[in-house]
């Protein structure tokens, strides 16, 4: 795959992200993003929705993905920020939307990068 398309798909891939609407996010940014007021907190869908994926109750879980589909679910997973996922989620998600048939097709999790420098 050549890397115009790849971004082809990034960008097709914002733009689905961006077609969710905020309204649909309130009830669960209310309930899971209790740190920042609800309107705040639909800003940032993919934090919202990652955030129902980790901690969320079953019916939820259940609701949102109805509502978003697989594939944002998917590409919430593929773009996670370090510290979205405890380990045993970022396992589960992947076997259950199809990313991984083993273990070994789990990727590492995210990670937070520093830049070393003088201080």
């Amino acid at each position: 795959m050549s890397e115009k398309s790849l971004n082809v798909g990034v960008i097709a891939n914002k733009c689905e992200m961006r077609q969710i609407n905020q309204e649909i996010l309130k009830p669960y940014a209310r309930k899971y993003i209790w740190w920042k007021t609800p309107d705040e907190a639909v800003t940032m869908r993919e934090r919202v929705i990652a955030q129902v994926m980790e901690i969320g109750d079953f019916l939820d879980v259940l609701s949102l993905a109805k509502q978003v589909g697989d594939e944002v679910l998917r590409e919430v997973l593929k773009h996670a920020e370090a510290g979205w996922f405890s380990a045993r989620s970022w396992t589960y998600w992947h076997y259950r939307l199809g990313l991984a048939d083993n273990e070994d097709q789990i990727p590492a999790l995210p990670v937070r990068k520093f830049a070393y420098g003088p201080v």
